[in-house]
C-alpha cells in the first residue's frame, strides 16, 4: 500500500474505487486487500468477520474487476448519463455471488435465526463490496460526489459540506495551501 495509506472513511464504494491513486494500485496483493479490509474492520461488520480470512489471487482478481465496473458506473452516474449495461450487470452478478440466509438453531427454548452469507470468503467480500456500490449508485447523493480538487489526486468523495474541496484536508488540503503560501511568499 502506498505510504500514505488509502483514503477511507467515505461510502465503502468510493473507498474502494480510491484504491486507484493517480499513481500505483493500492490493491496489489492479497496482502493488500487483506490489510485494506483492515482498515474497514471498525466500520462493518462483515469486515471484521473475512480478516481471519487469507485471500488468494483469484479473491483479489474478482475484488480489482468489481471496482473498476464500480468507476465506470458511478463516473456515469455522477454525470447524469446512463451507465453501461455491462458495469450495472456485474455488480448485480457479484450481489448474488453470496446469498445471505437466515440460519434457524434451536437454543434449548425457542428457534433463533442468524443471518449469514454462504460462500467462499472471496465471494462473500465481492458481495459485501457488490452490495455497498448498488448502495451508493441508487442514493440521490451519487450526484454530489466530487473529485478532489488537488490537480495531481483523482480520489472521489462524498461532501458532507458543499464548500468541501479536497478529498482530505490533511493530505490535498494541507498540500495545496501549503503551495499557495509558498508561491505568494516568493513572489513577495
Amino acid at each position: 500500500m502506498s505510504e500514505l495509506g488509502p483514503l477511507t472513511g467515505e461510502p465503502l464504494a468510493l473507498d474502494l474505487v480510491n484504491t486507484r491513486p493517480a499513481t500505483g494500485d493500492l490493491l496489489t496483493t492479497p496482502g493488500d486487500l487483506r490489510a485494506w479490509l483492515g482498515l474497514q474492520a471498525d466500520r462493518f461488520a462483515e469486515a471484521r468477520e473475512l480478516l481471519a480470512t487469507e485471500f488468494t489471487a483469484a479473491d483479489l482478481a474478482a475484488v480489482r474487476e468489481l471496482r473498476e465496473h464500480i468507476a465506470r458506473a458511478l463516473e456515469h452516474v455522477r454525470a447524469g448519463t446512463r451507465p453501461p449495461a455491462a458495469d450495472l450487470e456485474a455488480v448485480n452478478r457479484a450481489q448474488r455471488a453470496a446469498p445471505a440466509i437466515s440460519e434457524l438453531t434451536w437454543n434449548g427454548e425457542t428457534v433463533t435465526a442468524t443471518h449469514r452469507r454462504t460462500g467462499t470468503p472471496g465471494a462473500r467480500l465481492t458481495t459485501w463490496l457488490a452490495e455497498g456500490a448498488a448502495g451508493l449508485l441508487a442514493d440521490p447523493a451519487v450526484a454530489t460526489v466530487r473529485q478532489c480538487d488537488a490537480a495531481d489526486c483523482v480520489m472521489l468523495f462524498l461532501p458532507a459540506h458543499p464548500r468541501r474541496r479536497w478529498c482530505s484536508a490533511a493530505r490535498c488540503g494541507n498540500r495545496v495551501r501549503v503551495a499557495r503560501h509558498y508561491k505568494r511568499r516568493k513572489h513577495t
